[in-house]
């Protein structure tokens, strides 16, 4: 293939798919691959930094893109969503047929995995029969190798009729054999002779009538043998996707499709078989070649290849054991990620400190007007400092935990222990993934959404992530919990607190599974959607990398989006406790008013108003709370657990209070990163004030019915 033909397919995938490239004479590379086959790690080894990701147009599936230069010539490189075929029963699916077939990418490096090689040539038979330039990329030999598995690349290669690389990824082996290879397939210098998939006679005639009519109607750039195969299949998706990507009259169109349902009808009544019948041939037949392949080119010198996998998993995915084991590495990540980031926050509060008394000095030096030093230094810059240092730590250690565990694969074992009560709550079983990511950051839990192919099942996981407790709410909930429930002293103080966290997670957890199935019986009607939950095998993860993307990916996109918001929010802040109407505060004045709702609810207006004005970042609605008490005009910190225990005391706190304080911060509205972050996802501001008010009215019937409840027992 030349430059001229890889030049216009690079247009087409640029203007149609929104892709970046470089230069015109980029070469594009599509890189695809069934889940857990190593894909990512191929994609971050050939392109390194050079990347950025975004959204596939009008989809909310990240678009990975990234760039590398080999032998003087730009490579662009897109990873595609992991997927287990091209029949299109999800996003996934279609976003990778659809840019495959209409995208017009140079080379299609199909990534599989060396442990299970016959399963992942299920996808790989599907992409050499659309696409003529193909590499297939054997990654994991490493993992093949431990399990004694061999591969003949060599016979492979000759049987399927296109190039095959070996690699190891995650050290780097054969990524220059690879990148060469793509070379020699995007220039033509290789011969290519892609296996051809029998199917059954009446298909295969049915495949050449319909063939003859795509010619008639659509660009001849298009493979038609393969579109012919599918729309003889009764793929509407497919059918969706032709009309969007070519310029087709939509008369022509229909009549191609009554002329192709004319043919499907009559092989059906002349064959006596039904639609699923048919769908079951086609696919059967590329499973069948895919076994009979697999058998000539894989040997393993053991009959139980993933003997050590079972055993564990029969440990951590078991009715007996799963769900306790998941608590309670749960709650030593909890344990890590608080114990850890104590230090690192008092530095940065430390540095933060230094940095507003340098600031004061300045705003002195140039005899600033005291509101201006105020609103700047006291208001602004003391909320960012705030947000930075009780954040950031957190966040740092969670999601490297959180990312290894990924990288372990354990993950996917999680998603399994609790796929069946999703289910139960007519939810998606992914659901539990981007719940497990809300404890480190609820804006990271919704982007994680995601990972959810279907859009009702999406957005009910968007709306419920914030029924876990992220790091920012930790701080309060601990607070609460060791200076009223636990006692500040004595043997098992430490052992009450860390019970009572566990109880208000668990607590989060069945709040989420009973709004998602109340939500799916209502404003989001449906049944929960089946999937393919996959455990990849247990691998050993590169601790360097993994620090480096959960700090890149999600800590730093996640604290750029909280400054953004804590910025404005401390101006807000400062005025409503600077500014006073008859020497009373704006902010004393909300409180007064809000205060005979607050206490029905079992709080004051003052703690109302915290959670209020705590909007930009859950860490703030303590701080809040300690400057209304005391009337101080900016957030300030108290010493010690005591005298925050006896400020509160004096102002009216009971064990109630706390209780119902405790629960309104599990359950009410989201932070301001975490509703931009909705906003972004959703691009609906419907759905945004959905995500606002379903929190925040269960936190106050909750609060309610307790409130009242000991009220009435006279507790």
């Amino acid at each position: 293939m030349g430059l001229t033909k890889q030049s216009t397919g690079i247009s087409v995938a640029s203007n149609v798919f929104n892709i970046e490239k470089n230069s015109d004479d980029d070469i594009v590379i599509a890189l695809a691959g069934n889940p857990n086959t190593g894909k990512s790690t191929i994609f971050n080894s050939l392109t390194g930094l050079k990347q950025h990701t975004g959204n596939w147009p009008g989809k909310t599936v990240t678009n990975a893109q990234g760039y590398y230069n080999y032998n003087n010539q730009e490579y662009t490189v897109v990873d595609l969503p992991g997927t287990y075929s091209l029949l299109s029963n999800s996003l996934e699916e279609e976003i990778a047929r659809d840019f495959i077939c209409f995208g017009n990418p140079d080379v299609v490096v199909v990534v599989s995995d060396a442990t299970c090689l016959e399963r992942n040539l299920n996808l790989a038979l599907q992409i050499i029969e659309l696409k003529k330039e193909v590499v297939l990329c054997v990654n994991l030999i490493d993992e093949a190798s431990r399990k004694k598995i061999k591969i003949d690349t060599n016979k492979l290669s000759e049987l399927l009729g296109v190039p095959i690389v070996g690699t190891n990824a995650r050290e780097g082996l054969g990524i220059e054999e690879l990148k060469k290879c793509v070379e020699k397939t995007a220039l033509g210098k290789v011969n290519i002779n892609p296996i051809k998939v029998n199917y059954e006679n009446y298909i295969e005639e049915s495949i050449n009538e319909i063939e003859e009519e795509i010619y008639k109607t659509l660009d001849k750039n298009i493979n038609s043998y393969w579109l012919a195969l599918h729309l003889l299949n009764e793929n509407k998706s497919l059918e969706e996707s032709i009309k969007k990507y070519n310029d087709i009259d939509n008369y022509e169109f229909d009549l191609l499709i009554s002329k192709v349902e004319n043919i499907r009808n009559n092989i059906l009544k002349e064959c006596n078989i039904t639609k699923l019948e048919l769908k079951d041939s086609i696919v059967s037949s590329i499973i069948t070649k895919a076994e009979s392949i697999s058998k000539e080119v894989v040997k393993s010198q053991t009959k139980e290849m993933h003997s050590f996998d079972r055993k564990l998993d029969n440990v951590l995915t078991s009715r007996l054991f799963g769900i306790p084991i998941m608590i309670g590495l749960l709650g030593i990540i909890f344990w890590i990620t608080i114990k850890g980031a104590n230090y690192p926050s008092a530095v940065l509060s430390s540095m933060f400190n230094m940095l507003e008394g340098q600031l004061t000095l300045a705003f002195n030096y140039i005899n600033a007007p005291d509101w201006l030093h105020g609103m700047l230094v006291l208001g602004m810059f003391r909320t960012l400092g705030w947000v930075i240092s009780v954040m950031l730590p957190p966040m740092a250690i969670f999601f490297p935990i959180f990312t290894l565990m990924e990288d372990l694969g354990y993950l996917p074992r999680v998603a399994f222990n609790l796929d069946y009560y999703f289910k139960k709550a007519c939810a998606h079983g992914k659901q539990a993934l981007t719940m497990c990511m809300g404890f480190g950051c609820n804006a990271a839990g919704v982007v994680a959404c995601r990972i959810i192919d279907s859009p009702r099942e999406r957005l009910i996981a968007i709306i419920t992530n914030n029924f876990v407790p992220c790091n920012g709410r930790f701080p309060t909930l601990i607070a609460l919990a060791t200076i009223f429930i636990a006692g500040t002293h004595g043997r098992f103080s430490s052992i009450k607190a860390t019970l009572a966290i566990l109880l208000a997670i668990v607590l989060g957890v069945y709040i989420t599974l009973l709004i998602s199935r109340l939500l799916s019986k209502t404003i989001l009607k449906g049944m929960p959607t089946s999937f393919i939950l996959e455990l990849p095998p247990y691998r050993k993860p590169q601790v360097g990398k993994i620090i480096v993307r959960s700090i890149f990916d999600r800590t730093l996109f996640v604290l750029g989006r909280a400054v953004m918001i804590a910025a404005p929010a401390g101006i807000v802040i400062w005025v409503m406790q600077n500014v006073a109407i008859n020497d009373i505060s704006i902010l004393s004045y909300c409180a007064n008013f809000l205060n005979p709702f607050a206490q029905m609810i079992g709080l004051d207006g003052y703690i109302l108003m915290a959670f209020i004005l705590g909007l930009p970042a859950n860490e703030i609605v303590i701080p809040i709370l300690i400057m209304s008490y005391m009337s101080k005009g900016a957030l300030i910190e108290l010493e010690s657990l005591t005298e925050l225990r006896t400020l509160f005391v004096n102002n009216g706190w009971t064990w109630l209070t706390a209780v119902c304080t405790m629960l309104f911060s599990l359950n009410h509205f989201p932070c301001g990163t975490t509703l931009f972050t909705i906003y972004k996802e959703t691009g609906s501001k419907k759905w945004t004030w959905y995500s606002f008010i379903i929190p925040t009215i269960t936190g106050i019937i909750v609060c309610f019915i307790v409130a009242q409840t000991v009220r009435l027992l006279g507790f």
